[in-house]
């Protein structure tokens, strides 16, 4: 083999990205298929699974291609998939449902009557999971409940992520990271949790077999190989769920580096050497290999706050954008900069689409408070990043206190673009914060882990030699400490905001 080339596929949300690295971590070539969620009703998300494997088929040979290589020489695949799916397989394999996706709220109820019972606090202490309408839990439970015939009829369930593997090896197989994402995985003992499974009438032969992150499958069913331009005994790497990849991508997985998200939503995560759980329930504890845990806390209300303030507010920006050829969001951020630290007294929490961490609440709703006369529309722009940043602020809080303080923060997702929000960043948080060059950390975190799980690497610890830093940003010493002080007050307005809402719904 002249060179090695490795593929990182990312099966996400709203679409897989496909992309193929040299041995070096240079990328050479990416494809791209997107598609839509589904809405049947309020509160509900759904994908068509079948949609989704054709999508991975079609990214990747679109990135081979792109790439200019052999099939001789792609040395392996690792795959990273979305946290959270559910889909319900009949005794056929076919599905009898959609993928219901995280962002699905049709389990609140479930969810809150697991909260209330003391049971859910149990089961997170040994699964990692956060009692939530996102996991796979409640929404068992929900399907359970709500549509037995469904439930009954099924033979398995399953993510999206074993559903394509099943679709390309014929096997039901389960990493351990997106495993440990569905609330009923046991951390410790790395099986299926016998309450979890009691809890939601599920025997664990409904359930994929579960197998490390690291496990390699060859022998892909030669007409999807052919599919993607790839040899059918092309080693396989499973891989794991986005989240902990992202941490290997951007080299964020030594002890007090941190890594943060920001894209459509966002998270704040690091790794340390054995599962971990927060008294409370707000982190998440899932596994990248049996040696590496990575805790951390998702908030929904990255991006997609600025994106509907940009849509409902800044039509000026848009139409300034438009006629200069730029990108809106950079006149935004340009606008709110002109406005002092702390947007003159408007505080914006952000919660427009409920909430996960810190406060792990669905029901949770956004608000401006501090309004005056004086206050404008960057004011309001400003309150928005700042809104989000503070927010991510307390998520690391709870981070710092399972995991050690940081020695650095590293950034991905689309706010990574911006030097001014980074800066805020730096600023908000307190800490250095440094932009790796690769920006698809969850791609190329499943090319690493391939590398790793075919043995061209031996230590994970080499992404450090496979990654350059962009860019670094120092918290300034004047804006930093203004922000420590608003941070007091954010966190009593969240406060007297949660307050309000138990008081409306008792």
């Amino acid at each position: 083999m002249a060179q090695a080339f490795f593929i990182g596929v990312d099966i996400g949300t709203t679409s897989t990205k496909a992309i193929v690295f040299s041995a070096t971590g240079a990328a050479q070539g990416t494809g791209l298929r997107e598609y839509p969620i589904l809405v049947p009703q309020p509160g509900w998300a759904e994908q068509d699974p079948d949609v989704i494997s054709i999508a991975v088929l079609a990214a990747v040979r679109e990135a081979v291609e792109q790439a200019r290589v052999s099939k001789q020489d792609i040395a392996a695949l690792g795959f990273s998939g979305a946290m959270h799916s559910l889909i319900a397989i009949d005794a056929q394999g076919k599905p009898l449902t959609h993928s219901i996706i995280w962002a699905d709220n049709r389990s609140l109820e479930q969810t809150n009557s697991l909260k209330r019972s003391g049971i859910g606090q149990a089961i997170y202490q040994r699964t990692g999971t956060p009692i939530h309408p996102m996991s796979p839990l409640p929404k068992l439970l929900w399907l359970q409940q709500m549509a037995a015939a469904t439930f009954q009829q099924a033979a398995r369930f399953v993510s999206i992520k074993e559903y394509v593997f099943y679709q390309l090896f014929g096997q039901w197989i389960v990493d351990y990271s997106i495993a440990s994402a569905t609330g009923l995985f046991n951390l410790e003992r790395l099986t299926w949790d016998e309450e979890a499974l009691a809890l939601t009438q599920v025997r664990a032969s409904q359930l994929s077999d579960p197998v490390p992150t690291t496990h390699v499958m060859r022998g892909m069913k030669f007409q999807y190989a052919e599919a993607m331009g790839l040899d059918p005994d092309t080693p396989v790497v499973v891989g794991a769920n986005d989240g902990v990849l992202a941490n290997l991508g951007v080299g964020a997985i030594e002890l007090g580096q941190v890594a943060i998200t920001i894209g459509t939503s966002g998270a704040v995560r690091t790794v340390i050497g054995q599962p971990r759980t927060n008294p409370s329930g707000r982190t998440f504890c899932y596994a990248l290999t049996e040696n590496h845990w990575v805790i951390g806390g998702p908030t929904n209300n990255g991006g997609i706050v600025l994106r509907w303030l940009r849509d409902e507010f800044c039509a000026p920006e848009v139409e300034r954008a438009k006629q200069l050829g730029a990108d809106p969001y950079t006149l935004m951020i340009e606008a709110a900069l002109q406005t002092p630290v702390g947007a003159e007294g408007l505080f914006c929490l952000p919660f427009l689409s409920g909430e996960r961490a810190p406060y792990w609440n669905a029901q949770l709703r956004g608000a401006f408070v501090g309004m005056g006369l004086h206050h404008q529309r960057a004011h309001f722009i400003r309150a928005v990043l700042e809104g989000i940043l503070l927010n991510i602020r307390t998520i690391l809080t709870l981070v710092q206190e399972l995991g050690g303080d940081p020695k650095e923060i590293r950034a991905s997702g689309g706010f990574a673009r911006s030097s001014a929000w980074l800066q805020m960043t730096a600023d908000v948080l307190g800490y250095d914060v440094v932009v790796p060059e690769v920006y698809e950390g969850s791609s190329f975190g499943a090319a690493v882990l391939a590398m790793y799980g075919v043995g061209a690497i031996n230590d994970l610890n080499q992404v450090q030699s496979l990654i350059r830093i962009s860019y670094e940003h120092s918290p300034d010493p004047q804006r930093s400490p203004i922000y420590q002080e608003l941070a007091t007050t954010y966190e009593q307005l969240c406060a007297s905001l949660i307050q309000e809402l138990s008081n409306q719904v008792g």
